[in-house]
């Protein structure tokens, strides 16, 4: 159970216990779930109590190591270090379900990734993923300065609907989810069907 009663701690949004559950993936019993910016894991443990088979992936080792202090006793949950491209470049198996929450579908160029992950997916799987939305003047793909240069791929809702569609994705979704009250900033969502 999450804070606010519901029996999932899938966080979609920025903010805990807030917008959609596990439910937007569809069944989850028995399926390949694959999250690409798994972090601590979190998210992706809760989908394999739910019996999907898990797997996630992230850049950094950091977080591999977290994730499996924290969840390596689950049934049916991996983690591997890896960039998300490197990963669906050449899979395995296909999967089901692959997931990104604030992961990489927002630090790599779509043009790379999109069609990656449509090829990654088995018929009727489902990619969902979330960000911020672009603020004004952001465009795709500028590099924010920091400690490192990153660059960001802030696309409108339409945008993505757009991108998702042209890389071969049906059954388009992409919506930005309201804050919760007296918060500042919703997050983008978006779905699609291979």
């Amino acid at each position: 159970m999450n804070a606010a009663g519901a029996r999932t701690w899938l966080n979609w949004t920025q903010y805990a216990d807030h917008g959609p559950d596990e439910s937007l993936l569809g069944p989850l019993r028995g399926r390949r779930v694959r999250e690409l910016g798994s972090g601590a894991g979190c998210n992706l443990a809760h989908l394999a109590t739910l019996g999907a088979e898990c797997v996630g992936v992230d850049i950094a080792p950091r977080q591999r190591v977290k994730a499996e202090a924290r969840w390596g006793d689950l049934p049916n949950l991996t983690f591997h270090t890896v960039e998300a491209a490197e990963f669906l470049t050449d899979p395995p198996d296909s999967f089901d379900v692959v997931l990104s929450i604030f992961g990489p579908v927002w630090f790599t160029a779509p043009t790379t990734l999109l069609p990656l992950v449509r090829q990654s997916l088995s018929t009727g799987g489902v990619f969902a993923f979330s960000h911020t939305p672009p603020k004004a003047g952001q465009r795709p793909g500028e590099s924010l300065r920091g400690a490192r240069a990153v660059s960001r791929w802030d696309y409108s809702a339409d945008e993505w609907a757009d991108l998702l569609a042209s890389s071969g994705f049906s059954n388009v979704a992409a919506d930005i989810i309201a804050p919760p009250e007296g918060e500042q900033g919703g997050t983008l969502l978006a779905r699609a069907e291979a």
